[in-house]
């Protein structure tokens, strides 16, 4: 990933598929990793922060990981409430056919991995969970939360985990004022450096 980023639409580096063994939703699974994508190593510790630090999603309705990578997040919720349908989200190609993979592995049928256009203007979400690309810079980043989080249904959630020192507490300031006012910002927990934020609509 020398020359790339893993926010990169097409990675351009050469396609390398890893095992990785993970603990997601109370057990050990072996998924499927690759180069030019988010962690492709381990489980981020931003991501351990937020299974970790947040309740069980709603068990139907619409749910969003935005920013998927690989998929811990949206697996996670695709296993914990199967009568759900979780979109997992994400600019880079090749996480999407990773989640594809995974999901497939899992025998989960109620995950769609998809680009951020292909998600349906009408779909409304029940529940959030990100990890997000800080790094894409705050003019990117704010636009994505700004497009994502109204579309949280009332009295609905969305759970961000955000390193502190990458400004998770100047965002949490920018959603007070960017966000309508029928929005509250809350900091939920603090462990291993990083802030999980809840966004509730209410």
């Amino acid at each position: 990933m020398s020359n790339e980023h893993y926010f990169s639409a097409l990675p351009e580096s050469e396609l390398k598929l890893r095992p990785i063994t993970v603990t997601l939703a109370g057990q050990q699974r072996t998924l499927t990793t690759a180069s030019g994508v988010f962690s492709p190593d381990r489980l981020d510790v931003g991501t351990h922060v937020l299974l970790n630090n947040t309740p069980p999603p709603p068990p139907g309705g619409n749910l969003l990981d935005l920013g998927c990578g690989w998929g811990p997040i949206a697996l996670t919720m695709a296993l914990e409430s199967p009568r759900a349908t979780v979109w997992a989200v994400d600019v880079n190609e090749r996480a999407l056919d990773l989640v594809r993979r995974n999901a497939a592995t899992l025998g989960l049928t109620n995950v769609n991995a998809v680009l951020p256009g292909d998600v349906p203007d009408d779909v409304t979400f029940m529940g959030v969970r990100s990890n997000p690309p800080i790094r894409v810079g705050k003019s990117v980043l704010h636009d994505m939360l700004l497009h994502w989080l109204p579309r949280l249904e009332h009295n609905a959630d969305a759970w961000l985990v955000v390193q502190r020192n990458l400004g998770s507490d100047s965002l949490h300031r920018w959603m007070e004022s960017a966000l309508p006012g029928d929005f509250s910002i809350t900091r939920a927990a603090t462990n291993k450096g990083f802030r999980v934020l809840r966004v509730r609509h209410r």
